[in-house]
């Protein structure tokens, strides 16, 4: 029976982790997208004045 517990317990670990970086990825994505918008606004808007 405690082996049992252990490898459930083990398997929660992994499970766990991989949300963690999915979620973490998740959020690398949103980022970078905001930044790329923002880096396009910026420079169109210094192509444009030039």
């Amino acid at each position: 029976m405690g082996g049992l517990a252990i490898l459930l317990l083990i398997l929660a670990l992994i499970v766990g982790g991989i949300g963690l970086f999915v979620e973490a990825l998740w959020w690398l994505l949103i980022i970078a997208v905001v930044l790329a918008v923002v880096g396009f606004i910026s420079g169109r808007g210094r192509g444009s004045r030039v």
